[in-house]
């Protein structure tokens, strides 16, 4: 159905009702630029019994065309959408079922994952639990941080700063790894907690008239500026956090492959400035500009849960430590802000890092918890973020770990290869240098 939101905005949104219904109400996110409904999200939920809406975000398409001269567009991407979508998805279930829901939930990841944040710095009475996956959180600023890569490190493949592809995958992340995979005790291509990776790219430089398989000083220095924060023009500011070693695979595709990131592209050119700008000219001032913008506090970086809390509301955060198209650091950077606006979070709020896990899924590390439908989910609550919320909302017992459980290449027929508890923030997850490192038990949450 299509509910109109201004004189010149509308979305399109779906209610899946299914016939085991829990009682239970669920609003799905979306991705990127997306005018997308997540129908995966919508069968996996409904699966469960949930009543479950999802919205196309004000615009069909991935592109961010539908923005231009459109700020009503862009108001409904940057919030209007998903609350709509709770407001009439509520009255379409009760009506239906001829009964209240009980409770309500959010369910979403990267661009979900902020729409997940603003529910609840803005409208905290239409979640009673938010599951929000490597939320894109400081949204301007991970836009123009993805934009940097091109316009101030990498350049494309005729400049000197470029860095092949293939010396990404080989070269740069086996000399990642060779430093910091171990660290944490286990030798497994996962670096556990990539805040204690200080990688030194000059092990890569050239020497003795090498021309193969090393780096040139100029290009040492980019891989330097890769892992480093994006600055602001006082060079003190930080922007946006850096990206983590370990990231190399997303983060060499889409944004240091020669090419600007698509995103950022549209974002100027539809939302900053008009079609015609050419955003390979971006500059920093360009990049400041845009943060000071913010239209509609798409930025979602506000922090502030009181409401949200007072209400009984809970929220649970999770980030996979090689996000290449996210950083992670972006996530404990917003808990931390989070903290200092709204005092303690632990009796509402918890944030678990998933090591190995790329962007809301796949990679190295046990990265299946619960966050889609493939096969071999479990909803053990224990194991299964959206189950671990509705445990804490309906049952008061707030999660310590997730389970997550890696299969051997990612295929549930051939067997699980390991499974390992990831830890709520702050605390690391330890090897205990003695047990069997494929197994939960040999790990345990310590203090940093």
């Amino acid at each position: 159905m299509e509910v109109e939101t201004s004189p010149t905005s509308k979305i399109y949104m779906e209610a899946w009702l299914p016939r085991n219904w829990t009682g239970r109400f669920l609003s799905t996110g979306n991705g990127g630029l997306g005018g997308c409904i997540q129908y995966p999200d919508l069968v996996y939920t409904t699966s469960l019994g949930f009543a479950t809406v999802g919205a196309n975000n004000g615009h069909n398409g991935t592109s961010g065309a539908a923005f231009e001269n459109h700020p009503q567009v862009l108001a409904d991407f940057a919030f209007r959408s998903i609350h709509t979508n709770v407001v009439i998805g509520k009255q379409i279930t009760e009506r239906f079922y001829r009964e209240p829901y009980k409770k309500s939930y959010f369910f979403g990841c990267s661009t979900g994952g902020r729409q997940g944040l603003k529910s609840t710095e803005d409208f905290p009475e239409d979640f009673d639990g938010v599951v929000a996956g490597a939320p894109a959180a400081n949204y301007i600023g991970l836009v123009t941080w993805s934009g940097n890569f091109f316009t101030g490190i990498t350049g494309n493949s005729s400049q000197a700063t470029f860095i092949p592809i293939t010396l990404w995958t080989g070269l740069i992340h086996d000399s990642i790894l060779s430093q910091c995979d171990i660290i944490d005790g286990v030798n497994d291509s996962i670096i556990e907690d990539p805040n204690t990776c200080n990688y030194d790219p000059s092990v890569l430089l050239c020497r003795d008239d090498s021309t193969s398989h090393c780096l040139t000083e100029t290009q040492v220095e980019t891989v330097r500026k890769v892992f480093s924060p994006f600055l602001a023009s006082d060079s003190e500011t930080i922007l946006y956090p850096p990206a983590q070693p370990g990231s190399e695979g997303l983060l060499l595709i889409q944004k240091v492959g020669g090419q600007l990131f698509q995103i950022t592209s549209d974002w100027f050119r539809y939302v900053v400035y008009n079609s015609s700008f050419d955003p390979t000219a971006l500059a920093l001032a360009d990049y400041e500009l845009a943060i000071r913008m913010n239209p509609f506090d798409i930025a979602t970086f506000k922090g502030d849960l009181v409401k949200f809390r007072a209400r009984g509301g809970k929220l649970l955060t999770y980030h996979g430590q090689a996000d290449g198209l996210i950083s992670p650091r972006m996530s404990e950077v917003y808990y931390s802000h989070a903290k200092d606006v709204s005092g303690s979070l632990d009796d509402f709020y918890r944030f678990f890092r998933i090591s190995g896990m790329s962007h809301c899924s796949g990679g190295p590390g046990a990265w299946q918890i619960g966050q889609s439908s493939v096969a071999g989910t479990s909803f053990d609550p224990d194991k299964n973020v959206l189950a671990a919320m509705v445990q804490w909302v309906e049952h008061g017992l707030a999660p310590e770990t997730i389970e997550g459980v890696k299969f051997e290449n990612d295929d549930v027929g051939e067997g699980v290869a390991f499974r390992r508890k990831h830890c709520r923030f702050p605390l690391r997850n330890t090897y205990d240098r003695r047990g069997d490192p494929t197994v939960p038990e040999s790990w345990s949450c310590q203090e940093v």
